[in-house]
């Protein structure tokens, strides 16, 4: 059926030559337009109005998601429409200033530039591309190379929305990772339209450092616990010349950091309990003189200003 449908354009075609020789016959290609999607401020229309080549080219869709074709005294709402509609809106603002009684007019998107979806974080490939059509969040994260080995437990999407006054929303997806990708949840992999901004975090870490074997952040799984003896454990033991008594360097949740002393030498000897480590500890071991490790040394083992600025993204779209 389709070998017919060619084979006819092609006569349509070889007839309209021989009528005017001078004529330039065009076959549009398929799948030119996108339909699924609605037009957006910054996207590039491309505006066809037959046998009227003045009326005719690309156009970009305002900021104000309106655009303006030659010769037409007013300008014509773009913004929120799908090309067919905006097919209408063009013929009908032809006819209004007279300058055709029955146009026939085609509009196809060339660009889109409204539809951004950015994928950041804990990926291999942070990217940013244009949604030119429905992609589900699964085949968003492909495209940015997949999860980095650093990834946590969850996926955080930003969508805006409009709220009941008409004003944009921001709204946040908490994803997991586990049911997205492992469990493979249908309703977990939805579909992304334009505007989204997905952002995978790291995973919590425990940062251990000082006289150390083998000072490092050292990931925290999902829902499991771990303490001195196993944070030692992953470090492979105490440094020559360790002191007896270790810190924790806790976040208080004003930016700064509480100092929680361990005996760690009753700990080892098994003289006192073994102390739990949170997520975003910092573990420090300082030499048999006790020295303390100083606010300058602690910005740099933890980087503080990750976490913030990840949160900024989201409570400022």
């Amino acid at each position: 059926m389709r070998l017919s449908f060619i084979i006819s354009l092609l006569v349509a075609a070889a007839s309209a030559q021989q009528s005017n020789p001078n004529r330039t016959i065009s076959i549009p290609e398929a799948g030119a337009n996108l339909p699924t999607q609605s037009i957006g401020a910054n996207d590039l229309i491309a505006v066809r109005v037959y046998d009227a080549p003045e009326l005719s080219g690309t156009v970009r869709v305002g900021p104000d998601g309106f655009i303006r074709l030659p010769m037409l005294k007013q300008r014509i709402k773009a913004d929120g429409l799908y090309p067919s509609d905006l097919e209408t809106a063009i013929a009908e603002a032809l006819r209004k200033e007279e300058y055709y009684v029955d146009p026939f007019v085609t509009v196809t998107i060339a660009e889109y530039h409204s539809r951004p979806i950015s994928v950041s974080g804990a990926v291999k490939l942070p990217l940013e591309f244009q949604a030119a059509s429905p992609t589900t969040l699964l085949e968003a994260i492909s495209r940015a190379g997949g999860l980095s080995d650093n990834a946590g437990p969850e996926i955080l999407v930003s969508q805006t929305q409009p709220g009941p006054d008409g004003k944009p929303i921001s709204h946040i997806r908490h994803i997991p990772v586990r049911g997205l990708i492992n469990d493979a949840d249908a309703d977990l992999n939805f579909k992304l339209t334009g505007g989204e901004r997905i952002l995978v975090p790291e995973a919590a870490k425990i940062y251990v450092a000082g006289y150390v074997k083998k000072p490092s952040a050292y990931k925290v799984q999902d829902g499991s616990e771990i303490s001195v003896m196993q944070i030692l454990a992953l470090s492979e033991g105490l440094a020559p010349f360790a002191g007896k008594v270790a810190y924790i360097y806790r976040p208080d949740g004003a930016g700064g950091r509480t100092e929680i002393s361990v005996p760690l030498a009753k700990i080892l000897d098994r003289k006192a309990p073994d102390v739990p480590l949170l997520a975003n500890d910092i573990f420090y071991v300082p030499d048999n003189k006790g020295k303390r490790i100083g606010m300058g040394a602690l910005e740099k083992i933890a980087p503080f200003g990750a976490a913030v600025g990840a949160a900024l993204i989201y409570t400022h779209p």
